[in-house]
């Protein structure tokens, strides 16, 4: 059964939206709603009280994936958990594999080369637009606008060319690795032609037909206009990031506010200026608003790649592995004693890293908001203890307020604003 109805009794002095009303019934009734999606497999269900058409209380219960996403960190050595930390997001997984290793790198005081930093960072922004695309694609679907979807996904399949063709994988590129990657750009000049003509072709024509197909769209509008407000103190009360607190007026973006990779000053140890681009911030608070910001989020990520792509510095990829905690050059584990050691030692042996005794954090500023991992070190090949701060988790966390007072037609609207991936709330 997709969803059952029954009576349920509600005191209508002590709820607040219903205080001094009463239903024509006198009945309140409950409505569990979802999953209606084989994806949400118990990891997303709404359990609704009703007044009719309106909801009165939403208890949401997050529901458990079983995937053991922090557990495993204590089993995998820190490169092999870039194939679990791309899961936890499955809608921009790289920028999951650049934060993590972020941390490990903070854990080990490793300071990457101009060149990976630039490569980095904007795939991170290519993961930016590849999360936002499916964000305000379904915000059409969600309400009904099947070709809004179409213009939104299909533009996703070139980002996934991309990402297929620096790892060899589309939808999970584990292209991170500790004070690197796992190889260079198999060809620069491919890579650079087949960002240019996403950034400059296929992207701008997809948010174009966006744009004119839902902007000014009196439908809806009228569905999301003042739908799911959640003003700036409460956004700031409730621990929200990302877009949905930038559309309620909070400007903070770590990008700006704890910069790193390109986006700090002096990235390439030569006086580099950080990357230049604005902030969306809106007033709104409502589902139109955190729709309007991701858009013009996506047109941000392009300006920063377009600064990006013509002028990625040269030289090696990965940093310089006299430190044994980068694996070496194809060409030195193949030329030299000393290359085919430290490979064999990192890769088949017990002799990996020898970790700070340390703790570290480190954060990044993903589609949905803050990224973090905290990562406790007792010197091994491992971690110790890993925890993530997924942006999903909190955001979530206001979705019951914001729905209480709205009718049940409002709750696909908002909650597809939230824009909550399910592997981020079980972990």
């Amino acid at each position: 059964m997709p969803f059952e109805l029954k009576p349920f009794d509600v005191d209508v002095e002590t709820t607040p939206y219903l205080a001094g009303r009463k239903s024509s019934s006198g009945d309140r009734w409950t409505l569990n709603f979802g999953p209606q999606h084989p994806a949400t497999h118990t990891t997303l269900r709404l359990v609704l009280e009703l007044d009719g058409e309106r909801v009165v209380r939403a208890t949401p219960h997050i529901g458990y994936l079983h995937s053991g996403f922090e557990k495993l960190a204590e089993a995998l050595d820190y490169n092999q958990y870039v194939t679990i930390a791309s899961r936890m997001n499955y809608i921009s997984p790289i920028a999951n594999d650049i934060c993590w290793h972020g941390a490990v790198e903070k854990l080990f005081g490793i300071d990457l080369t101009p060149r990976c930093k630039a490569v980095r960072t904007i795939l991170a922004e290519l993961a930016r637009i590849q999360d936002h695309l499916m964000c305000v694609g379904c915000a059409a679907l969600d309400l009904g606008a099947f070709t809004g979807f179409l213009y939104g996904f299909n533009e996703r399949e070139r980002i996934y060319d991309i990402m297929d063709f620096i790892s060899g994988q589309r939808f999970h590129p584990d292209w991170s690795r500790v004070g690197g990657a796992m190889s260079d750009l198999p060809d620069e000049k491919i890579f650079i032609a087949m960002v240019k003509s996403f950034i400059h072709g296929e992207l701008p024509k997809a948010m174009d037909d966006l744009e004119g197909m839902l902007n000014k769209n009196r439908i809806f509008r009228d569905r999301t206009e003042g739908i799911g407000v959640i003003s700036r103190e409460d956004a700031i009360a409730w621990s929200l990031s990302g877009p949905l607190a930038r559309a309620s007026g909070v400007k903070r973006d770590l990008r700006k506010d704890d910069p790193y990779l390109c986006y700090a000053d002096n990235w390439d140890g030569m006086g580099a200026k950080p990357v230049q681009f604005t902030v969306p911030v809106a007033t709104g608070g409502d589902v139109l608003a955190r729709y309007l910001v991701r858009l013009e989020e996506m047109k941000q990520s392009a300006k920063i790649i377009e600064q990006l792509i013509d002028c990625i510095p040269g030289g090696p990829m990965n940093v310089d592995s006299d430190g044994k905690a980068v694996k070496p050059p194809k060409a030195a584990v193949y030329g030299s004693i000393e290359g085919l050691i430290q490979h064999f030692e990192l890769v088949m042996t017990n002799r990996k890293w020898k970790a700070p005794i340390n703790e570290a954090y480190a954060a990044q500023e993903s589609a949905n908001g803050e990224l973090g991992f905290f990562i406790v070190s007792d010197g091994g090949p491992k971690a110790f203890r890993a925890k993530c701060r997924p942006p999903s988790f909190a955001n979530y966390s206001v979705f019951a307020k914001m729905l209480e007072g709205h009718l049940l037609s409002d709750s696909v609207a908002i909650l597809g604003s939230l824009n909550i991936i399910a592997a981020e709330l079980d972990r």
